[in-house]
């Protein structure tokens, strides 16, 4: 039997529970297709600066380095709003980031049949259906650069700095190549070259090294403020969108609620190598934990990424999808709920998926 050895990194508000779903489908994927998941727990977010007083301990760097890939639920909530930025528990999110090397965010929306009604673009805007792949730069850009506070003018003022550079560009477009490789050929790059020096080095790098290394993908360009427009007049003219860390943030949550519900989206974080972070891209949503009404999908489909990019097992992540689109015929959790089928728990919704499974 093969076997595994995860890092599980439950954080904060609904993350156990979803967590708890997702290892859950793991097991019974293993039991199926003849592998075995180790599950090695560790803390990250808000629950780890209660019990450490730091959003990220080194025994979890140890933890997530030592493992072949990482699961993790959410972090963050009103509770920490008054700790220290440098302390903050998204400081922590952003650090293992950084530790484990994770460049490339993979965000794909898709809508599943079954939620075509709950998308809120009319039936001729979705067409055929949606699958657009954001593929985000991770560690670099606006969050990762120069930052602080002075005086203007008298005034207090603060400023973030944007920066990239030409490798940071390079290595995230050949991602996005990559992956254009295995869909349907096409890779749109989102930026701000109008304004932004460094959205002129973006485009030019990106260009470059379509140019030299992957001719045979299409290829285009479109500023930010356009895509957005752009995602939801027609979203089925993307394939790939690459673009910086701060807009492919923003991109790919609206991209998340085109597709039905923010609670239906996965992501993959990953390195040079095999190893990666998965994770739901919603937050921890600390008003509804511990009633029940968390959606675990996200999680568990991130947990199927996990599989398909990082342990080779590509026959049961196909397996956990089908079942999630199996599951989602037979009934809902409160953020997407039918009034043709019955309202599940979230436990009652990762069971479901087992039994489709």
């Amino acid at each position: 039997m093969r076997e595994y050895q995860i890092a599980v990194l439950k954080g904060d508000g609904i993350g156990p529970e979803i967590v708890d779903e997702a290892i859950r489908v793991l097991g019974k994927a293993g039991e199926k297709f003849g592998f075995a998941m180790h599950c090695h727990y560790a803390l990250l977010g808000g629950c780890a600066i209660d019990e450490t007083g730091m959003p990220l301990p080194q025994e979890t760097i140890d933890t997530c380095k030592a493992a072949d890939s990482t699961l993790l639920g959410a972090v963050g909530g009103p509770k920490w709003d008054s700790v220290p930025g440098d302390r903050r528990p998204e400081k922590g999110l952003l650090g293992i980031r950084g530790a484990l090397g994770l460049f490339a965010n993979l965000r794909p929306a898709v809508i599943f049949p079954e939620l075509r009604g709950a998308s809120p673009l009319r039936p001729e805007i979705i067409g055929d259906g949606l699958d657009v792949l954001v593929v985000r730069e991770l560690t670099g850009g606006i969050y990762f650069g120069e930052r602080g506070r002075r005086t203007v003018n008298g005034a207090e003022a603060a400023y973030d700095t944007e920066q990239y550079s030409v490798p940071e560009i390079e290595r995230i477009a050949r991602v996005a190549f990559q992956m254009a490789q295995k869909r349907r050929g096409r890779v749109c790059s989102v930026d701000k070259a109008n304004v932004l020096e460094s959205s002129r080095l973006w485009r030019a790098t990106v260009t470059r090294i379509h140019d030299e290394e992957f001719p045979q993908v299409e290829l285009s360009h479109m500023y930010v403020d356009n895509c957005a427009m752009q995602l939801v007049r027609n979203p089925g003219q993307f394939d790939v969108i690459v673009t910086s860390n701060i807009f492919g943030d923003i991109l790919s949550d609206e991209a998340s609620m085109i597709s039905g519900s923010i609670g239906m989206l996965a992501s993959a974080s990953l390195s040079g190598g095999k190893a990666g972070l998965y994770e739901p891209i919603h937050g921890s949503a600390p008003d509804i934990a511990g009633t029940g009404k968390a959606n675990p999908l996200a999680t568990i489909l991130s947990a199927a990424m996990m599989l398909r990019y990082s342990l080779g097992e590509a026959e049961a992540a196909d397996a956990i999808e089908a079942a999630v689109s199996r599951a989602l015929a037979r009934g809902r959790t409160a953020d997407i709920a039918s009034k043709e089928l019955p309202v599940l728990s979230c436990t009652e919704m990762g069971a479901l998926v087992c039994e489709c499974l």
